[in-house]
């Protein structure tokens, strides 16, 4: 059986079927997209998994989530232990010292712990466009682990830094002195939920006369932390330093490329933020000798031989995951 086309017919037809975007051939494109993200919405509003990325804790059989024992232990676990710590960034640095690993087998950050905890697919809900449905799959956290939880995580970024630093040593502990040669030890002071902390002269506490030209006694814990922080990463750009780092590497032996070295040289100040509380205070222990406050400002005494170990420390990952 054969079909006959008039000419304009025809033209028609073969532009439907060419790569010419037609008006009636966009609108025929825009009503299947239109029909596939309707059904996609009514499934997603019964509870149907669409599939996707797996969540931690669960499996995926016959296109449904099904608990996975295991790894769904170790959720309920993580956030058992965010509400007891009540810091995220505290619980991120536990868990990679422990060696845990997401579904994929990296380990975790920070930023994949806060997915986690606010992932509702542990309340067994799907979510779509926002709202929150009731989902085929059973549930892994029960509502009240997931309201402490969520109660901690509504706190202010500020707070929850503070319980950080509640937990964490003082950055300058045992390097700050002030300039009669006596220690300044870390103190703190709490008003409300707020923690203010410092760094005070052995010389006040042990009630001491000094001079009136001698330096503060009393230093905001924050404001000297900073000025500390930022003299190193100055120091860690300097051309001699990248010389000396280089050879250090060098006579050691470690294997280390040069290009390895410049680069975590150079990526050192991005490093530094991701870094959790008792790393950062490590490593300033490895790079500073000694601050001295002065009525005229700070004096940073670098361990410049510490630089070197602390970029083979950086560079060491690098060739772990080369290996890889």
């Amino acid at each position: 059986m054969c079909l006959y086309l008039g000419p304009a017919d025809r033209a028609e037809l073969q532009a439907l079927l060419s790569n010419r975007n037609t008006p009636r051939k966009l609108a025929w494109r825009a009503g299947i997209g239109e029909r596939i993200r309707d059904k996609v919405a009514a499934s997603r509003k019964r509870g149907i998994w669409m599939g996707g990325y797996v969540p931690l804790g669960y499996d995926v059989q016959d296109r449904k989530l099904v608990v996975n024992d295991a790894e769904a232990a170790s959720v309920r676990g993580i956030f058992t232990r965010f509400i007891e710590l009540g810091s995220a960034t505290v619980l991120a640095r536990e868990l990679r010292r422990d060696g845990f690993r997401n579904k994929q087998g990296t380990l975790i950050d920070k930023g994949y712990l806060y997915r986690l905890l606010n992932n509702r697919v542990y309340r067994g809900e799907a979510l779509h466009k926002g709202q929150s449905y009731r989902g085929e799959h059973a549930a892994i956290i029960d509502a009240d682990i997931w309201d402490r939880a969520h109660s901690i995580l509504q706190e202010s970024p500020r707070k929850r830094a503070n319980n950080s630093r509640a937990q964490t040593p003082a950055l300058l502990k045992g390097l700050i002195f002030s300039d009669t040669g006596a220690a300044m030890t870390p103190t703190s002071t709490k008003k409300g939920v707020k923690l203010y902390r410092y760094y005070v002269s052995m010389d006040v506490i042990r009630n001491r006369e000094t001079g009136e030209e001698t330096a503060p006694m009393r230093l905001a814990a924050g404001m000297v932390e900073d000025a500390v922080v930022t003299e190193v990463r100055r120091i860690m750009q300097t051309p001699d330093v990248v010389t000396q780092v280089l050879a250090a590497l060098m006579r050691d032996g470690s294997g280390a490329s040069e290009a390895d070295a410049i680069a975590a040289l150079h990526e050192f100040n991005a490093l530094w933020s991701q870094l959790f509380p008792p790393e950062q205070a490590r490593i300033i222990q490895l790079l500073v000798r000694r601050v001295t406050v002065t009525s005229a400002g700070l004096e940073v005494d670098i361990r410049r031989e510490g630089i070197a170990g602390v970029i083979h420390e950086m560079v060491a990952p690098r060739r772990m995951e080369a290996a890889e």
